[in-house]
């Protein structure tokens, strides 16, 4: 059965309100009411989609009960009716928040028109509203996975700083997740119901990356056969990400400067400035500070992108975070394709855990998006993984072996009934021990993280003191 909208009817003559849920009763709900208190008290109990209201109720004016219906209810669509339709009135109501004006005698079939166009306005207010719900969820920080320092640092910094407008400076190796964490920004901050554009400024030529990030008027060069908009005025109001901004000809740097001090924008060809409200978010994967030394990128705009810095580290740094990832993962392949699989064997989560990622958190995905489509089991087995980084992370484990002149033979005793902590400890120790100390080595060579290594180090220690 399909669900009827809402529709609620306000004005002083009974035979009118009788006459109009006649009219509409098949196709909505019908309430009706001589009194606009009582409107008010319907909205409350009801989710009214259109009202339709007179304009003068008894001796009160309909035009002072648009925002507390509106207040109640921002998404209802309210058409004002009137015998005394005037061009001020029109303006008064419109300005006010109603949607449309209809003047007595009623038109009917114009009347039903305007009423048919408000549900689609409901509708189509309705879908943005779910998508943006959607975006918000998409990109809320439960989609940054991660439980190490590095990433909880991180939410704390997002937390900060998601409600200022302040230029931010992301900085990270390429598949870190730099876009993922302006998207966390944006959609979880106070702009998150305006725009979020991004242009990725090594993508585009550099002859069509001024007119793409600042539009033209029509006329401004050969084939500007009509005005177009730029990426910083459809960003208004919201946030830019400007991607690779490393990439960024020299030519056009001075003039993103501009934008940035100034606030605003001059299209190509035109000799008006536009005044632009627009929070700029800029990422990139060299090191800037290097750039500007060697004289390919502005100092000034260096620092104009810098205020607030964020930094994405390395997938190898933060190796504590790459088993959550994997299971992140394999739910979300498994169910965009409809499978079953519940995790990974020991062996293949093994080579997962020792391989480097060159290509980051991307890199990870895609490994996990082939396995998964190629799996026929319930579990991911080490015939899923890609060839490669099996023969890679064999390889990486011998060249430290033999850099350490560990012999490949040397082994630890253990004891029955000895337990995992104990283990543990003396691995550690004895790993330690033939790298001379070095703690990166160690970490690297046992698959875990310097601070992870680190922590239970001081653990051990600590318990050896007592």
């Amino acid at each position: 059965m399909i669900q009827k909208h809402h529709l609620l009817v306000i004005d002083d003559e009974k035979a009118i309100c009788a006459s109009l849920e006649y009219l509409f009763e098949d196709q909505f709900n019908v309430y009706t009411t001589v009194d606009p208190n009582k409107g008010l008290a319907l909205m409350k109990k009801y989710p009214i989609d259109v009202v339709l209201m007179d304009l003068r109720i008894g001796d009160q004016s309909g035009l002072d009960y648009i925002e507390p219906m509106l207040t109640i209810n921002p998404q209802a669509k309210i058409i004002m009716m009137t015998a005394y339709g005037t061009i001020e009135s029109s303006l008064s109501a419109i300005k006010k928040g109603a949607h449309a004006y209809i003047e007595k005698p009623l038109n009917m079939e114009e009347l039903k028109m305007l009423v048919d166009k408000s549900i689609e306005y409901v509708a189509l207010s309705n879908r943005i509203q779910a998508l943006q719900e959607e975006l918000q969820e998409k990109y809320s920080y439960q989609r940054i996975i991660g439980k190490s320092k590095e990433i909880r640092d991180l939410f704390v910094l997002i937390k900060k700083v998601k409600d200022i407008d302040s230029t931010i400076l992301i900085s990270g190796e390429s598949g870190t997740g730099k876009e993922l964490v302006a998207k966390t920004i944006h959609y979880s901050g106070q702009r998150h119901n305006h725009p979020f554009i991004d242009i990725n400024c090594a993508a585009i030529p550099e002859h069509l990356l001024e007119s793409e990030l600042f539009g033209y008027e029509k006329g401004a060069f050969t084939g500007a056969t009509q005005d177009k908009v730029g990426k910083f005025a459809l960003a208004d109001k919201g946030t830019i990400f400007l991607d690779e901004i490393g990439e960024l000809p020299l030519s056009l740097q001075s003039k993103l400067l501009r934008t940035i001090q100034e606030k605003e924008i001059n299209p190509l060809g035109s000799t008006e400035k536009i005044k632009i409200d627009t929070r700029i978010i800029a990422a990139t994967n060299r090191d800037l500070k290097k750039e500007v030394d060697a004289g390919r990128f502005r100092e000034d705009l260096y620092y104009r992108l810098n205020v607030i810095p964020i930094t994405i580290p390395p997938l190898r740094e933060r190796r504590e975070d790459i088993s959550q990832l994997i299971h992140y993962f394999i739910e979300k392949y498994s169910k965009e394709m409809g499978k079953e699989i519940s995790g990974v064997e020991p062996t293949a989560m093994k080579v997962l855990l020792q391989y480097v990622y060159p290509g980051n958190v991307r890199e990870l995905s895609n490994i996990m998006e082939r396995a998964v489509a190629l799996s026929m089991g319930l579990k991911l087995k080490v015939s899923d993984l890609p060839q490669e980084i099996i023969e890679m992370t064999n390889k990486e484990k011998q060249k430290e072996i033999q850099i350490h002149n560990i012999h490949p033979m040397e082994h630890l005793t253990i004891s029955f009934g000895e337990s995992l902590k104990e283990i543990e400890r003396r691995v550690i120790l004895f790993t330690l021990e033939r790298l001379k100390g070095h703690r990166k080595k160690t970490a690297d060579i046992l698959g875990i993280s310097e601070r992870g290594l680190r922590e239970k180090i001081n653990k051990y220690k600590n318990k050896t003191d007592d």
